[in-house]
Formats: C-alpha cells, structure tokens, sequence
C-alpha cells in the first residue's frame, strides 16, 4: 500500500495492481473510502469534515494524483504529494 499523502489524520495511498477507472483509497479514523480521481465519485465512508477536507486536496492535486496512476501501472513507482496545509 504505497502511500502517497498525509495530513490531519488521513491516509492517502494506491495499490499498484488496483483496477481502473482511476482512484485513490482513504483511510481515516478506522473507515475507509475509494474516491474516483476524475469525478470525486466515492465508494464507501469518511466523516463529512474528512470527506470535505479530501476533495480539497483532490482539487489541488489532481493532475499529480493522475501521475501516480498511470506510473504505478507502469514501473510501480510513484511520487509523494504535498498535504493539505
């Protein structure tokens, strides 16, 4: 599980072997979530103020996040991404 960000408490992190359409998982306080990089789209559950808090940073580094995906799928290496501040 490479991580890829941390701040306030949330973990952002991919697996290199995940299927598509582009995501990111989120773990926060004992729950976890996948959320869609191009639309936000979210399975699973965070508390709102995390949830707000992640489409934030989302909103920031959408274009890095999309990086990730395409070098994991690659040669499995990616770059970390600043946190939310």
């Amino acid at each position: 599980m490479p991580e890829i960000s941390r701040f306030y408490g949330i973990l952002i992190y991919m697996y290199a072997d995940d299927h598509n359409p582009p995501h990111f998982h989120v773990i926060y306080e004992g729950e976890e979530a996948m959320i869609d990089i191009q639309d936000g789209h979210i399975t699973g559950s965070l508390p709102r103020r995390a949830l707000r808090l992640v489409y934030e940073w989302l909103d920031i580094h959408k274009d890095e996040l999309l990086e990730n995906w395409n070098q994991l799928k690659n040669n499995g290496a990616i770059k970390k991404i600043e946190p939310l501040r």
